[in-house]
C-alpha cells in the first residue's frame, strides 16, 4: 500500500540510502550530491525546508541562473519504506506557470521500486492534495522517451494539451497534459 507522507527526520534514512546510490528527486538534473552536502550542514533545516518545498528559497536552473522557488508541496512515497518523491508547485490564484517550471508536479521513483504502479497511485494521490491548493486541473509533463511516466499520467485521466502539446527543454522533447484534480 503507498501512501504520501511529509518529509521527517524518522523517515530520513531511507530517503539518504536512495541518494546515495545517485537516485535523484530531479528529473530535469541530478541534485543527489547537493542535497547530502546540506542534510550533513543542518539535517533538521533539510527536513524542515524540504516539507515546505523550500519555499522562499532559489533554485539553479540548467543555465546556472537562479530564481525563486514557488510554493508547493513536497511528499515522499512509503509503502514502508522509502519509494521516491512527489511534489506539487504552483502560482497561488492561476494556473500559469513561469517558463522555468514544466508542470505542477513532477515525480521521481527509486530505480529498485519501479514498475511497480508506485508512480501512479502517488499521482492519484497527489490529485486531491493539488485540489486543495486550488488547482482544478494539474500540467505534468514527461520526456517523449519516457514510456513508463507516459502511462503514469494517461492512468490518472491525463489529456494531452491541445494547445502545446510538446514542447523542448533542456535539449530534451517534453509530452504535455493536463489532469483534472477533482
Amino acid at each position: 500500500m503507498i501512501a504520501l507522507v511529509e518529509p521527517s527526520l524518522e523517515r530520513l534514512p531511507g530517503y539518504v540510502a536512495a541518494l546515495r546510490t545517485g537516485w535523484s528527486p530531479s528529473t530535469g538534473r541530478d541534485v543527489s550530491a547537493e542535497q547530502l552536502a546540506e542534510i550533513e550542514r543542518d539535517v533538521a533545516r533539510f527536513v524542515a525546508d524540504l516539507a515546505r518545498n523550500g519555499a522562499g528559497a532559489t533554485v539553479t536552473l540548467p543555465d546556472g541562473s537562479t530564481v525563486e522557488r514557488l510554493p508547493g508541496l513536497v511528499r515522499w512515497m512509503w509503502d514502508g519504506s522509502f519509494c521516491g518523491a512527489i511534489n506539487v508547485r504552483h502560482v497561488p490564484g492561476t494556473l500559469d506557470l513561469p517558463p522555468h517550471v514544466s508542470g505542477h508536479v513532477g515525480y521521481a521513483v527509486v530505480p529498485w521500486k519501479r514498475r511497480q504502479g508506485i508512480a501512479t497511485r502517488a499521482l492519484a494521490l497527489m490529485l486531491p492534495i493539488a485540489r486543495s491548493l486550488g488547482l482544478p486541473r494539474i500540467l505534468v509533463t514527461c520526456d517523449a522517451d519516457n514510456e513508463a511516466s507516459r502511462r503514469t499520467i494517461l492512468a490518472n485521466g491525463g489529456v494531452p494539451d491541445e494547445a502545446c502539446p510538446q514542447r523542448e527543454e533542456i535539449g530534451k522533447l517534453k509530452l504535455r497534459f493536463w489532469i483534472a484534480t477533482g
